[in-house]
């Protein structure tokens, strides 16, 4: 579940291998609001010395942060920059970090201050960095002066702070703010100087956040929260915001910006039933701020067509947003359990992705992809092994936020050859490479981008949408909840094979947020490829190996324990430091050029528990893709394709004991059955939009006889420039 580059045509070739699309497992989340992109960028490194240089350079490069034109296929060298008006309406992006203060006072009596500073973690990928949009009108006199207005809207990713108190009559408690999305509408006065714009700012501001109180010792007096007892509310708050900053021309059309914010907000007042307790406080916030604005004139409005791209020859900027929605309508389901596919429900994700790009010396490349994620996938990313959306990740979230889910450094080193003309897309600078080559990735990013690639079927932005058909069902690749892990890769290309290999680190416990800073559990992948030509058709043959060494339960032992102390069977009592190996071959072969076959099948040990992807330890794969060119539709596609995932007989006895594993879990399994579905998809273009609808057949959802069959209806929109 994730994605990486794709094409206006959606067949191009993978900016970190030979094949298409962007690629992953769980890409979540999108945001796709026109051209009005929500754009959050983390800064990231992989130590405490790193995260200040870092985020220095994150802030650079999002000053120029852009969007490709919807005509525009390739984006093209940056213009010079010309003075640019100043008047007129304009459409931006920002990022930026914050850092404040909340003082607070509670009956009690109780008082205290929140810092809501929170330092970046790179393994966990947390901290109070911000992103969002802006928008405004400007008047610039002739006198150089320039009056004008502009709101904006920011989403946090950690914009938080607790404090712990304790009272006679309240006992231990602790209190929590946390700030989800806030806002301005503002008054800009500039002049104009040497081509720059100097200007000052004020007005309103808004924010909305969550307010919580958690009883940690006692009980309140006229209150009925016990120990463990969380409360929690929402609240807006209005207050005024004031700053100062510099905008200057970057590319026809295009500024970039530079801004200091002071937000105030007043005093609000929340009141907890269950612990008896008021709380008053107060919100304080300093953000700075970097961002790029898009100038409208009279004619951008009148015939406007897209944005044109301020690429220049070292640095690059992309960007894409999808949103999806999916609709699971009533089927036999005689019990839930934690992990069931829940009927008669819909869910939807969006995400908006920026790939921001910087040439660093011959042949080396540096990318970064901050990305916002809203959304949940059905039954909270539950109940069914080959699940049905790629784009929901494993933690869902009801707010926007920004993670930097990829930030690397890949380094290309030409071995001769035939020259390859290599044309600019997602994570990918345009020039030439040898058809021999070394590529070297180091950083964090998903194993797919480089591992497992199929022209047909891995990019659930633009083709099939189940885990088991964008990814072989039982390739379990290291990655935290949303797919992503540090760790290097090299690729060898020789001819008409290629030689891959790669060690990546592992999340803390199979399945969390965290990553092992250690690296005490990881990853090696190998994979062999042969290129080929069958009756005069490209194709290719991929064997894919993986061995997982980290601190996994053996399904036996896990039944065992529970039937000597009784309850359902629990993985995480038995985890002890183990191996998981397992191998996968992929198949792709063009039968024409409109037409497509591919196939994957994989096995690995069903002895012991997944440690990353999905509860599956067989897998069988295979269909098609065909281009519209035969109803006179060129731009359109279809695919069809059918999947058999099937676990180990300890597994379904795990299962059956009351076990969950990462994605299962319907309480007991008494009927096991092979999970059987087929996805068919119909893609086609709308304006500079891509729109597909899906429909996912699952027979035995999650192994399990007694529930089911279950339809799943798709709709997906997609953008990218």
């Amino acid at each position: 579940m994730g994605t990486l580059p794709e094409a206006k045509d959606f067949d191009q070739l993978s900016p970190l291998g030979d094949q298409p699309q962007e690629i992953g497992k769980p890409s979540k989340a999108v945001m796709g609001t026109n051209l009005n992109i929500v754009y959050r960028v983390e800064r990231a490194g992989l130590g405490t010395s790193l995260t200040k240089p870092l985020v220095a350079y994150g802030l650079l490069l999002g000053m120029v942060v852009c969007a490709h034109a919807a005509d525009a296929p390739m984006p093209v060298k940056a213009s010079p920059a010309p003075p640019p008006g100043w008047s007129g309406f304009y459409v931006g992006a920002h990022l930026g970090y914050a850092g404040g203060t909340s003082d607070w006072n509670a009956t009690g009596p109780a008082s205290g201050s929140l810092d809501l500073f929170n330092a970046y973690d790179a393994f966990k990928g947390t901290g109070s960095f911000l992103a969002g949009l802006q928008g405004g009108y400007n008047v610039k006199l002739p006198s150089h002066f320039m009056l004008g207005v502009e709101a904006d809207i920011s989403f946090p990713n950690t914009f938080s702070g607790t404090s712990v108190f304790v009272a006679p009559v309240f006992g231990q408690a602790s209190y929590a703010e946390a700030v989800k999305v806030l806002g301005t509408l503002r008054g800009r006065f500039g002049y104009e100087y040497s081509n720059r714009l100097f200007y000052g700012t004020a007005g309103l501001a808004w924010s909305h956040g969550e307010f919580v109180r958690t009883q940690i010792v006692g009980t309140p007096v006229g209150g009925t929260a016990t120990p463990g007892a969380v409360e929690s509310t929402f609240r807006t708050r209005l207050g005024w915001a004031a700053g100062l900053g510099v905008e200057v021309p970057v590319a026809s059309h295009w500024t970039a910006r530079t801004e200091y914010l002071f937000t105030r907000f007043g005093n609000t007042e929340v009141f907890f039933p269950a612990g008896a307790q008021g709380f008053n406080s107060d919100l304080t916030i300093h953000t700075v701020r970097a961002g790029l604005n898009y100038q409208l004139d009279g004619k951008n409005l009148v015939d406007f067509k897209g944005f044109s791209s301020p690429n220049a020859d070292i640095w690059a900027f992309h960007a894409q947003t999808t949103y999806l929605h999916q609709f699971a309508p009533r089927f036999r389901s005689p019990y839930l359990g934690p992990h069931s596919l829940v009927p008669n429900q819909g869910r939807e994700t969006w995400d908006v992705t920026f790939y921001a790009g910087l040439k660093l010396w011959s042949g080396a490349e540096f990318w970064v992809n901050p990305e916002v994620e809203q959304g949940f996938g059905l039954s909270n990313t539950l109940g069914v092994a080959g699940f049905p959306s790629g784009e929901a990740y494993k933690l869902g979230s009801s707010f926007p936020y920004a993670r930097v889910q990829r930030m690397f450094v890949r380094q290309t080193i030409d071995l001769g050859g035939k020259s390859e003309t290599v044309d600019a897309d997602i994570n990918r600078f345009a020039g030439k490479q040898t058809a021999n080559r070394l590529v070297i990735t180091v950083g964090k990013f998903n194993i797919a981008d480089v591992f497992d690639n199929n022209k047909y079927a891995h990019d659930p932005r633009s083709d099939f949408m189940n885990w088991a058909l964008i990814d072989a069902g039982s390739f379990d690749y290291a990655g935290d909840a949303w797919g992503y892990n540090y760790g290097a890769a090299v690729e060898w290309y020789q001819g008409n094979w290629t030689v891959r290999g790669g060690l990546f680190d592992l999340s803390i416990v199979p399945g969390s947020t965290a990553l092992d800073p250690t690296f005490r559990q990881h990853q090696w992948i190998a994979e062999i490829e042969h290129r080929h030509e069958l009756w005069g058709q490209p194709g290719k043959v991929a064997v894919t190996g993986f061995l997982t060494r980290g601190d996994f339960g053996r399904f036996s032992d896990a039944v065992q324990l529970a039937q000597m102390v009784g309850g359902p069977a629990d993985i995480a009592a038995v985890r002890r430091f183990t191996t998981r190996p397992g191998i996968s071959l992929n198949v792709q072969q063009q039968l024409a050029p409109d037409l497509g076959l591919f196939m994957r099948a994989g096995i690995a040990n069903g002895s012991v528990e997944a440690t990353a992807f999905t509860d599956i330890d067989q897998s069988l794969a295979g269909g098609f893709s065909l281009k519209g060119n035969r109803w006179g539709r060129p731009d359109d596609t279809v695919g069809v394709a059918g999947i058999l995932n099937g676990i180990s007989d300890v597994h379904r006895a795990y299962f059956n004991a009351g076990g969950l594993g990462l994605l299962l879990g319907d309480g007991k399994l008494p009927n096991y059955g092979l999970e059987q579905i087929i996805e068919m998809y119909y893609s086609f273009p709308v304006s500079f939009w891509r729109a597909t609808f899906d429909y996912q057949f699952i027979s035995n959802p999650g192994y399990n006889r007694d529930r089911g069959p279950a339809s799943v209806f798709g709709m997906r929109l997609r953008a990218q420039f």
